[in-house]
């Protein structure tokens, strides 16, 4: 059950993620992560009312703890994007966010067993290679410096989301997941601020991006259930195999060309998840 929770939640970001893109095409992508952050947060808020469960206040930090790393990742994240660093940010932030949760699961001691081991192993070039997208800023080792410097940020951000949600246990409702989401928001916004970007939503177009926040609380959700239910070392690399949803819906919807690099990651973020299952 661990392991679906997982791959749905995976599936929920990478839709999210689709979606997200698709509006940042029109307007600002700091304003689409506001609005479908605080999207998110009611919808959120919405569940935690139905849901049964006492939260302690460890749980609340860990929650907060998230939600901080949720806003600084995406930052990073955004800001490597906006500066056309994207072939150099997105697959280092990818598989930042992969190894993170896996770290802080070893610490916790996770021990899974080695055919486990051998699908988390090779699930880092996979979503490197769907991550990846070709062009020649990555040439520039300036430029690769500086995108190398945006992608750890970023992954440590995200990576730190998915950790520190792993610490939140069965039992405790919704409402710590509802604090991470709302951290988020006014996190996102001191990042924006701090970089000199516009992160208010002025136009209409922006509106869209309020999809993104049920697809984005769903996947918060899946995951922090999946964590509950299995192993973290496992759940936190499945999750983050959500570039692969982006990169099938873009070759479905809009016609984009997969080149053979990512094809290839495809192929392999199969056979992780064959391999984390099997094991």
């Amino acid at each position: 059950m661990a392991i679906v929770l997982a791959l749905f939640s995976a599936l929920c970001y990478g839709v999210s993620d689709f979606v997200g893109g698709l509006v940042s095409r029109r307007v600002s992508a700091w304003a689409v992560a506001v609005v479908g952050q605080s999207s998110a947060v009611i919808c959120t808020a919405v569940a935690a009312v139905f849901a049964a469960g006492t939260a302690s206040g460890a749980d609340f930090a860990w929650a907060a703890l998230g939600g901080i790393g949720s806003g600084v990742g995406t930052g990073f994240l955004y800001r490597g994007f906006s500066s056309g660093r994207m072939a150099v940010v997105a697959p280092i932030s990818a598989v930042g966010s992969a190894f993170v949760p896996v770290l802080a699961g070893f610490a916790g001691g996770e021990r899974p067993g080695a055919l486990v081991w051998l699908g988390i192993v090779l699930a880092g070039p996979a979503i490197w290679l769907v991550s990846a997208t070709p062009s020649r800023v990555g040439r520039s080792r300036a430029v690769f410096a500086a995108g190398a410097v945006d992608g750890v940020l970023a992954g440590l951000g995200l990576g730190g989301l998915l950790a520190a949600l792993g610490q939140i246990p069965d039992g405790a409702g919704l409402w710590p997941l509802t604090l991470t989401q709302l951290v988020t928001v006014p996190t996102l916004v001191a990042v924006a601020t701090m970089l000199r970007a516009s992160w208010v939503p002025r136009s209409r177009a922006v509106r869209p991006a309020l999809l993104t926040g049920p697809l984005g609380a769903a996947a918060t959700l899946l995951f922090l259930l999946a964590a509950q239910r299995g192993y973290l070392t496992i759940t936190g690399v499945l999750a983050s195999l959500y570039p692969a949803a982006t990169v099938l819906l873009a070759a479905r919807v809009l016609k984009e060309h997969v080149h053979r690099a990512q094809a290839l990651g495809l192929v392999m973020c199969a056979v992780s998840v064959t391999l984390v299952v099997a094991g």
